[in-house]
């Protein structure tokens, strides 16, 4: 496993699959100068470069490069949670780029607005520093008390306006997503007020029936958070908000594909459903890439058991401990074919987040982050390119 930033000098890695846009190139090879994709071809007509990778001496035959991994949804790793600051959101990062997720938006948990509102302008600081942030993820407080998961429900409020653009304000333009249950008083307002920061407003966490659920995508929400999740689920009489999502093509559905969110069966459903409009997510809390035990997911105790983690007080599964590399094993094991699976890791949760043509894909001028797999699909090397325009 070998982890490099890349922001000077040209590079070039042949003799792989390319694995990107929705298709499969044989023996192709992609240029990055700069930190940018530069050129890609197939065969052996590519130009000198200062470094030069071959595929297959260091990933094996069929080895895979795909554009680096974008999680959009994602709470910690290594034993740090992103809300205990940068150093623990630092912590975190390193453990997911090892696993391929070149870019990540940090996702928040509920927490009294004072603490959110210097989260958001904490990571809007780091973003400064540190390339592979994308911005922030309000994962609360504007739930549903009934699905609460692993938030602590004493903190939750119904979605005031002016709560609502102090953490908007807060975050500087770096608040990427806010997830949001419409029906609460002021909902679909809040989910327009959202959108009009240059947000996306996610569904989630959530009592919302279809109607409700179609009235904030026409207001504006473009994702639902964790699909099935924390929200009622599909019946023949109530379709509820995972059908409306899937019925608007407006809307990027959340996966998590651990095998407990969602069963094998499912996962295939989503993107059955959807196609084209899957992101898989890890929604990983601390204990991804770290030891079973006991764990803080912001207010809430959590102890982790066979990699399943579940708050103390509720038995909530609270987070995962994925992932965006065994994400993909997952979904390719559930029966999505390779090209789509890879496109719900980088070209779509990109597009959600406001990134289209500036991460998640290897073609020229965009930034020039990839993942190089063995046929087996485990990660043997990760590049991280230049900071995309934010």
């Amino acid at each position: 496993m070998s982890v490099h930033s890349d922001t000077a000098g040209s590079l070039v890695i042949h003799s792989a699959r390319i694995v990107d846009g929705g298709a499969i190139v044989e023996n192709g090879w992609v240029r990055f100068e700069r930190g940018l994709v530069a050129a890609r071809g197939t065969g052996d007509e590519w130009a000198p470069a200062d470094e030069i990778v071959d595929a297959v001496e260091i990933a094996g035959a069929d080895a895979v490069l795909t554009p680096g991994f974008v999680d959009i949804h994602g709470h910690g790793g290594a034993g740090a949670a992103y809300d205990d600051g940068i150093e623990a959101i630092r912590t975190g990062r390193a453990l997911h780029r090892e696993h391929g997720t070149t870019r990540a938006v940090i996702s928040l948990v509920t927490a009294p607005l004072d603490e959110l509102a210097e989260s958001v302008s904490r990571i809007a600081d780091l973003m400064t520093t540190d390339a592979d942030i994308l911005g922030s993820h309000l994962e609360g407080p504007f739930l549903d008390p009934g699905h609460h998961g692993a938030h602590e429900p004493s903190l939750l409020r119904d979605p005031v306006a002016a709560d609502v653009a102090r953490l908007l304000d807060a975050g500087r333009g770096t608040v990427r997503q806010v997830t949001i249950a419409p029906e609460l008083p002021g909902g679909i307002d809040a989910v327009k007020q959202i959108v009009a920061a240059g947000a996306a407003a996610a569904v989630g966490h959530t009592n919302a029936d279809a109607s409700v659920a179609i009235a904030a995508f026409e207001a504006g929400a473009s994702i639902l958070t964790h699909a099935f999740n924390a929200m009622p689920g599909i019946h023949h009489r109530a379709p509820g908000p995972v059908l409306a999502a899937a019925a608007d093509h407006r809307v990027v559905l959340e996966g998590i594909a651990d095998n407990v969110h969602l069963d094998p069966y499912v996962i295939k459903l989503l993107f059955d459903a959807a196609p084209g409009r899957i992101a898989l997510i890890t929604d990983a809390m601390a204990a991804a890439g770290s030891a079973d035990g006991h764990y803080d997911l912001g207010a809430v105790h959590v102890t982790v058991e066979n990699g399943i983690a579940r708050a103390d007080d509720t038995g909530s599964i609270a987070g995962s401990t994925l992932t965006q590399d065994i994400a993909l094993v997952r979904a390719v094991q559930a029966g999505v074919p390779l090209p789509e699976a890879v496109c719900a890791l980088t070209e779509t949760p990109a597009r959600a987040v406001g990134f289209a043509d500036r991460i998640g894909g290897l073609r020229p001028s965009m930034a020039g982050d990839a993942v190089l797999l063995d046929a087996e699909l485990r990660v043997v090397h990760v590049r991280v390119g230049a900071q995309p325009d934010i």
